[in-house]
């Protein structure tokens, strides 16, 4: 294997080195000169330097009635306007700054304005109500909104917003909200780089706060350090394989962790195009229209968008352009995998992670995905499997997936959960950040998905994970989505419940019941096979759009 270290190409060269092994596949990497890092500057102000005139970002409207393009120049024009009309609003270094800015192209301004003023950014999404908006702006002591216009957003924060709240309105003006669009324009283009007491960067400063996907009560805090963005250069150069001057689009919402994985950091370094389609509806139709268009070499999205595309035909769009498919958010069942390779020819390389992470355990460029597998860990993480009693698994042995800490965390894993450090050491604790996360690792090292610790159903004296049951579920075509868990039973102490979502114009009726338990008897062993079925018209979701079992399971247990 060749450990022999060297400069990655471009821009990302004076920061990240790297060793591929025999087989050209990422072995080693490292960051180097990155004490003062700070992304705004460093990567983004470099490009505009070296590659003015390069696309840096394609956006789309809603109706795809709008398109703008945006240079690499323009992102610092732009962003040098937003971080001057933010201080004129005595946003500081220090300062929280809530954003709600959908896919609007505000966003990739904004964010790069707070990395140059060194203010913190705690995107949200806009699909929230006005309650979680207040808990968030007061459990992060936010001082500042940078938020959309649409969706009657902005009234909804004014129902409990008081005159300490700077309050900044993005597309349309809004009374009693200051309108960026005309503001930044009336600010100058240059903004010099804080020094001093004012100098923002490293593994000390705040990057951003991010909530999570709300599966408790109240959601965490995550907070990185400005190395964070490092971090994804495997995720966008190994993982995405993104290309200078290629387009890539990842289907994400920036009010949540994986615009930050697919729409921002690691694509910029790479050099590449960030595609932003604005949409508030899904369309496959009109993903695959938009992939055609505009040339779009690689795609990311969870699985849930590909368990619809599967259903497509597929045949009928020209996706010559498209060369690389990924996917993260939550487990790929097997069945999606096969059929999707089946249709397009394109085999799906899946990631995992979380918000305090980034890319942890991937098929990266050069690999062999395995169906179902999540891949191997990243050379940037060391990952182990852990079990209940501390020791660590055996191939082929279930725990939990954790992550060493002992000479200090990587880049890239977080700092702490935000004013939290009751849950911070919940889960950083004897030399290891504990995932919250199952699964198993085999003789080859790829990592297998479970379930959540959580989500671990015990039935008679057999501890089942839902994610292996789901997957044979999967393969039956007319089950769309499908979640299981446990429900009370009086002779097992808990018995495996199938949740399913139909595909259109199946109807879920007690023969169809009987139908799946004759499969499930055939092809799932009996302690694994589901005694209770439920069909629903569709799944609880988080804002991430994974499927909240926890939801599903306090309903029956209640």
């Amino acid at each position: 294997m060749s450990t022999e270290m060297r400069p990655e190409q471009g821009i990302a060269g004076k920061f990240v080195r790297s060793a591929l092994d025999e087989n050209g596949v990422l072995s080693k990497i490292e960051f180097t000169n990155s004490e003062n890092f700070n992304f705004a500057y460093d990567v983004m102000d470099a490009l505009a330097e070296r590659k003015p005139d390069q696309t840096a970002l394609i956006y789309v409207s809603k109706d795809r009635t709008i398109e703008k393009k945006f240079t690499f120049q323009d992102i610092k024009d732009y962003s040098n306007r937003a971080a001057n009309y933010f201080k004129s609003l005595g946003i500081r270094k220090g300062d929280k700054v809530m954003l709600v800015l959908k896919r609007h192209y505000q966003y990739w301004f904004t964010m790069m304005a707070l990395h140059k003023i060194g203010a913190i950014a705690i995107p949200a999404t806009n699909i929230l109500k006005a309650t979680d908006y207040q808990y968030r702006i007061e459990a992060a002591g936010v001082s500042a909104v940078v938020c959309t216009s649409d969706d009657g957003i902005t009234a909804s924060i004014d129902t409990f917003a008081d005159d300490k709240l700077t309050k900044i309105v993005v597309n349309h003006p809004v009374e009693g909200w200051n309108f960026f669009d005309e503001g930044i324009m009336e600010c100058s283009t240059e903004f010099p780089r804080p020094t001093g007491e004012d100098a923002v960067g490293g593994k000390d400063d705040i990057l951003f706060v991010m909530f999570t996907s709300g599966t408790t009560e109240h959601p965490k805090m995550v907070a990185h350090n400005h190395l964070y963005p490092l971090g994804h250069y495997i995720t966008a150069k190994y993982w995405h394989c993104n290309k200078p001057g290629e387009v890539h689009l990842t289907v994400s919402d920036t009010g949540w962790g994986k615009a930050l994985w697919g729409k921002l950091y690691g694509q910029w370094l790479c050099e590449a195009c960030v595609f932003v389609f604005d949409f508030d509806t899904f369309s496959a139709d009109t993903i695959f229209k938009l992939i055609e268009k505009y040339n779009i070499s690689t795609f990311c999205a969870p699985p849930t968008l590909y368990r619809i595309l599967i259903r497509m035909d597929m045949s009928k769009y020209n996706l010559s352009s498209l060369r690389y498919c990924t996917t993260a958010g939550e487990a790929l069942n097997p069945e999606v995998f096969d059929v999707f390779k089946e249709k397009t020819g394109f085999t799906i390389y899946e990631g995992f992670g979380q918000t305090e992470t980034t890319l942890t355990i991937g098929n990266l460029e050069n690999t062999t995905p395995r169906p179902g597998s999540m891949g191997k860990a990243s050379p940037m993480y060391d990952v182990r499997i852990m079990k209940a009693d501390g020791t660590f698994a055996a191939p082929g042995e279930t725990g939990e997936i954790v992550i060493n800490i002992a000479d200090g965390a990587p880049d890239g894993l977080f700092m702490e959960y935000y004013r939290d450090p009751q849950r911070t050491a919940e889960v950083m604790h004897d030399g290891f950040y504990h995932t919250g996360d199952t699964a198993y690792q085999d003789e080859d090292g790829y990592f297998w998905f479970v379930g959540r610790v959580d989500d671990i159903i015990k039935v008679a004296g057999y501890r089942v994970g839902p994610f292996e049951i789901e997957n044979e579920i999967m393969r039956i075509p007319y089950v769309l989505e499908c979640a299981v868990t446990s429900v009370p039973d009086s002779t097992r102490g808990q018995a495996i419940k199938a949740t399913i979502v139909l595909t259109e114009g199946t109807v879920g009726d007690e023969n169809l019941k009987k139908e799946l338990k004759r499969y499930f008897k055939e092809n799932i062993a009996s302690y694994k096979r589901p005694r209770v079925i439920e069909f629903v018209d569709e799944m609880p979701k988080t804002i991430s759009g994974k499927v909240r079992r926890v939801e599903i399971k306090e309903k029956d247990w209640k």
